[in-house]
């Protein structure tokens, strides 16, 4: 084989590699991209599941990362920008779903947090409200940008201005996370760890 053939094969098989690398995970009939640009910083899928309410599937959610955490502290405590993404499985009341997030946020934020914490519920608690239903297959985006915020995405669309408090970004996640999450099993699917 000439060295010329070998380098073709070469860089056909590295081609092919990141091809299968960079292609979705599907979950529940929902791509999940792999990896994700935010403001210019490559995240990795650190891990997705689904969320369940009772036996029905309510969203996938899928924690992007840049680089993997196992545990809720790594996640909370890891710099750089971060993405949360939730897409509906189920024709939703978003109103509902807003107060099960509040509720989320008061379960698990710790005990001198939850004053601080309570001007940005009111707003994504608007922010929900606007959105009057949330339908099979929409989505949802929590984004933690450095310098910029909390940055919420409905429907493909930024809702509002950030929320500039990266305790605000981490009281979120602590709903999925937290000591007592939504969901246990998803919580261990967003760590990566083996169903």
């Amino acid at each position: 084989m000439t060295l010329m053939k070998r380098c073709i094969a070469g860089l056909a098989g590295l081609t092919l590699s990141l091809g299968v690398l960079a292609a979705p995970i599907e979950i529940s009939g929902i791509k999940l991209d792999d990896p994700v640009e935010v403001r210019g910083t490559k995240l990795q899928l650190n891990g997705a599941g689904v969320r369940y309410k009772a036996v029905f599937k309510v969203y996938v959610a899928g924690l992007y990362l840049g680089k993997k955490a196992s545990t809720p502290e790594e996640v909370l405590a890891m710099p750089g920008p971060k993405r949360f993404s939730i897409t509906m499985l189920r024709d939703i009341d978003s109103n509902e779903l807003g107060k099960l997030f509040t509720r989320g946020v008061e379960d698990n934020a710790p005990k001198g947090e939850m004053s601080k914490l309570v001007p940005g519920l009111i707003r994504m608690g608007q922010i929900f409200s606007d959105q009057k239903k949330l339908l099979t297959g929409e989505s949802i985006l929590i984004e933690w940008v450095p310098g910029t915020g909390t940055v919420i995405t409905a429907k493909g669309k930024q809702q509002g201005e950030p929320f500039k408090e990266v305790e605000f970004f981490n009281a979120l996640m602590r709903i999925w996370l937290g000591p007592q999450p939504a969901d246990w099993k998803l919580k261990d699917a967003l760590l990566g760890k083996p169903a």
